[in-house]
């Protein structure tokens, strides 16, 4: 299947797009096949399981209240995030809700959501069984999904067959590996933006790409706005004290003094960005959520610091970016909970070094080194969120992943592009690492840090 991206770059909520984003959808999925069977009015209950890390850091991710939301109907693109805990604590009060917006089923958490911690399904660690059953206790309908990491959802049909399919629409420069990408470039005598922006021409004109890639630098600029204007602590018990404002008005009060403030600006975006995911605010999935604070932080540091930057360079940094996050998407994962840490902020910084590289004029080989170095530098990052929440050493990681994109890109940058590991060699590395990875490193909370932290209230882990 041809992988877009507006695939990869998705406006939806936090905190995790493979945790709150995917079972919201997997949830509105199973709601409309109801409605479209005609059988929302036989349905008395719908019964969720939850499997593997899903069942694991659910809890801490948020997932109960997106897949209340998803059953309800909604999107995690649509959904008033200002409404949502209100919205929740009425189904729980009244212990009923509209499915799919239309039909009102009863509802009981301790009935209706079951945590099978010790179970995965065949084919991935994110794993989610719905059954409808009408008022006799016989099952309506019954689906399996699978929260494939980024928001992706997969049904069972779907997980089980060979991803390797014929593309549809039919792309004019089609690539499965970054050998081929780099292959296209030469054959069209252009850069990795311009092969993905043919591409993307399979789908929509020129003026659409650029609108919709634009609306989404908007609300990542937006996000950062946010994160940046807020002060508290983050929910989930841990009690961890957004930052972000107070690292920006220190900076602004500080002036440019220090040779290293622009690390320390990068740093504030992707903090800012991940202290809202954690908080349950409007990101932009880049790829994922857990990872979505380091592209926009060195989309900021480009039309901050780089001279002549603009927004047809924002246009070019998404689609280079984008292509890179399909390979990995398409031959490794970009799903914590399959290949650790390494598939969140490893692709997102990769992403975001090739992106960089591409507008400050780098050649096709010298992006392909830059993502590279990405995610060399990222190989064995284990996914071991304190307490199962999205916040430590979630938050911090961001901004450590923006600062090694912008050093990857400037490294490759210094060469010509000639580099003696290539980029398909380190995502099948990074693939094979995640396979040999133990499961209590993604995202369980079972290992690393979610285990070694001294202090963290043990009803905050979900294990």
């Amino acid at each position: 299947m041809a992988v877009s991206v507006f695939d990869l770059f998705t406006i939806g909520i936090g905190p995790s797009s493979s945790h709150t984003v995917g079972p919201m959808r997997a949830a509105r999925d199973f709601a409309i096949l109801l409605r479209e069977q005609e059988a929302l009015g036989h349905v008395d209950r719908v019964q969720i399981e939850l499997y593997g890390s899903l069942a694991f850091t659910g809890s801490g991710h948020g997932t109960e209240r997106a897949l209340l939301l998803g059953l309800e109907g909604e999107s995690p693109e649509d959904v008033d995030i200002d409404a949502v805990d209100r919205r929740v604590e009425a189904i729980r009060e009244c212990g009923a809700l509209d499915l799919a917006g239309m039909y009102r089923t009863s509802w009981q958490d301790t009935r209706d959501l079951i945590f099978h911690r010790r179970e995965t399904l065949p084919y991935h660690s994110n794993g989610m069984r719905f059954t409808a059953f009408d008022d006799a206790g016989n099952a309506v309908c019954e689906r399996v999904f699978y929260s494939v990491g980024g928001g992706f959802v997969v049904n069972e049909e779907d997980a089980g067959a060979d991803v390797i399919v014929e593309d549809s629409p039919a792309l004019p420069c089609r690539f499965r590996s970054a050998a081929e990408l780099l292959e296209r470039c030469a054959e069209v005598d252009g850069s990795i933006s311009d092969v993905m922006l043919a591409n993307e021409r399979a789908w929509h004109d020129d003026e659409a790409i650029r609108a919709r890639l634009l609306q989404l630098w908007a609300a990542m600029e937006a996000c950062v706005r946010r994160g940046c204007g807020v002060r508290g602590t983050l929910p989930g018990g841990l009690e961890v004290r957004r930052r972000a404002a107070d690292w920006c008005a220190n900076l602004r009060d500080k002036g440019d003094s220090d040779p290293l403030a622009t690390l320390d600006w990068v740093s504030v975006w992707a903090v800012a960005v991940n202290e809202e995911n954690a908080a349950g605010g409007r990101v932009v999935t880049a790829p994922t959520n857990g990872a979505a604070g380091i592209i926009p932080a060195v989309l900021k540091y480009y039309m901050r610091f780089v001279p002549g930057a603009d927004d047809d360079g924002v246009v070019r940094f998404l689609l280079a970016a984008g292509a890179i996050g399909l390979l990995y998407k398409e031959n490794a994962s970009i799903s914590g909970a399959e290949v650790g840490c390494q598939g969140e902020v490893g692709s997102a910084c990769s992403m975001a070094a090739a992106g960089l590289a591409e507008v400050m004029g780098g050649t096709p080989e010298q992006v392909e080194n830059a993502a590279e170095i990405g995610m060399e530098h990222n190989l064995g990052l284990t996914c071991d969120p304190v307490g199962g929440l999205v916040q430590v050493p979630c938050i911090e990681r961001n901004a450590m992943g923006a600062v090694k994109a912008i050093n990857a890109a400037r490294i490759a940058l210094r060469d010509d592009g000639t580099h003696f590991v290539s980029l398909d060699k380190v995502i099948k590395t990074m693939r094979d690492t995640g396979r040999d990875m133990k499961t209590k490193y993604k995202e369980t909370a079972r290992g690393g840090l979610a285990v070694n932290v001294v202090g963290v209230p043990v009803n905050v882990i979900e294990c």
